[in-house]
């Protein structure tokens, strides 16, 4: 005889699980599940799109010639010096609830155009080199923009309590997002061949911005958030063209943000020149190396998913935002040593996996929560020139360096050694960062008390 469960109970069930794995666990209070499931939402869809080109801006790479990289990175740097003063002027311009969705219905209808172009080249067996090197620039760009303006705008709709405790579970909506986008591509690839893949790409961004005017919406709705006039307001940043370069070099605070971000990036564009080469040497075809780049992917997305749910708040909580931005860097600092002792691409796959993990884990949302202490204006001119201009600045001196150090004749056991002191100097700047922030935090509690 079947027993059928009241709906009372049912609901209660429902209410008890929910308060015991969202609320204990994940620490969401009731009134913010709403918000952070469409936040969630909103970055898979954002890094979805991403993962599943990335193996092909990737593959890209490698085909053009590890040679070449040096110039990509350069073409990617100018690129966005030009797009971030134009970034600066319609957010000056424009009240955030408009720009926002066309910075992202510009870009879907960039990948319309790629998918078109890829298409007429692959069906009529036309070399696409060029084509690719632009894609690869273009796609760096992509990437660093909308996870910006995404970033910017987590920042605008919670407060700082809110950011300690769920920017580690939105961000595992983001691994959660990369995760299935690489799997993506490593399943359809030889089904559909990777121009097939862009549409999918569009689709994504179509909803992710859906999820932008759900959110809008929940600020609306609730008048109890501390920052619900921020992104729903008509009026726009205001403020200089260039006020997001000038900011940077008027504060110690975004000087030593900036600065930590240009040495991650320049760590990290070493590493992925050196795993090229060695790909390069032990992988020939073309398809293989983007399933090979979409199995880094999806192990990297999978370890930093557990991270960000459940050890990036603990650590967070207990130890503090510094200690947890320097993780990545005191990682680098290890595995650089083992890259030194043992250059060989297994290595350098397993270093690339931890790091990218701790990354996305743990230096990913912390360094975001930086901007939970600053302007409106702040959150989004600075960060966006920080996250692209600067780091791209990173992409470059790294390239260049790489380039000097081959031609004095040192090999990768020696770079990975030059890379050390740099690593050791971030994890210094991400301590006082974490002081520093405490300090912003009283500031700004002082200013709302007067």
């Amino acid at each position: 005889m079947a027993i059928i469960m009241p709906a009372s109970r049912l609901n209660r069930l429902f209410t008890d699980f929910a308060d015991n794995v969202l609320g204990r666990i994940l620490g969401l209070k009731k009134h913010e599940y709403i918000a952070v499931a469409w936040s969630f939402a909103y970055l898979f869809c954002v890094l979805s799109s991403y993962y599943i080109l990335r193996p092909v801006r990737e593959t890209m790479a490698v085909g053009s010639g590890p040679d070449t990289i040096l110039w990509l990175f350069t073409g990617t740097f100018v690129v966005m010096l030009t797009v971030t003063p134009i970034f600066g002027w319609v957010a000056s311009r424009y009240p955030r609830r408009r720009f926002l969705p066309w910075v992202y219905l510009f870009f879907i209808s960039n990948i319309i155009i790629f998918w078109g172009i890829f298409s007429f080249t692959v069906d009529r067996e036309v070399d696409h080199i060029w084509l690719g090197r632009v894609f690869f620039v273009w796609l760096s760009v992509f990437n660093l923009f909308v996870v910006s303006v995404f970033w910017s705008f987590m920042a605008d709709i919670y407060t700082r309590e809110q950011g300690r405790r769920l920017f580690g579970v939105i961000t595992a909506g983001g691994s959660i997002g990369a995760l299935a986008g690489g799997i993506a591509t490593s399943s359809l690839e030889t089904y559909i061949g990777f121009h097939n893949l862009f549409p999918i790409a569009a689709v994504l961004l179509m909803i992710a911005i859906l999820c932008i005017t759900r959110l809008r919406s929940w600020i609306e709705q609730s008048p109890s958030q501390a920052v619900s006039t921020s992104v729903t307001s008509a009026k726009p940043l205001g403020g200089k063209l260039l006020a997001g370069v000038t900011h940077v070099f008027a504060s110690r605070y975004f000087t030593a943000i900036a600065v930590s971000l240009m040495i991650a990036s320049l760590l990290g564009t070493a590493l992925y020149i050196l795993m090229a080469q060695l790909v390069e040497q032990n992988i020939a075809n073309v398809g293989d190396r983007i399933i090979f780049f979409a199995d880094v992917n999806n192990a990297t997305n999978a370890l930093a998913l557990v991270l960000q749910l459940l050890i990036v708040k603990r650590v967070v909580h207990r130890f503090g935002i510094g200690v947890s931005l320097s993780l990545m860097p005191i990682a680098s600092i290890v595995g650089f040593i083992i890259l030194a002792v043992d250059p060989v691409l297994g290595v350098i796959t397993v270093f690339t996996v931890l790091r990218r993990a701790l990354g996305f884990g743990f230096s990913k949302p912390t360094s975001d929560m930086l901007y939970s202490v600053v302007t409106p204006e702040e959150k989004y001119k600075t960060k966006n020139f920080i996250d692209t201009a600067v780091y791209r600045s990173g992409d470059v001196i790294a390239a260049l360096a790489l380039r000097v150090l081959a031609a004095i004749g040192l090999g990768m056991a020696a770079i990975s050694i030059v890379m050390l002191p740099f690593a050791a100097l971030w994890a210094t700047i991400s301590l006082w960062l974490g002081r520093d922030y405490r300090r912003q935090a009283k500031i700004l509690r002082e200013n709302e008390a007067s």
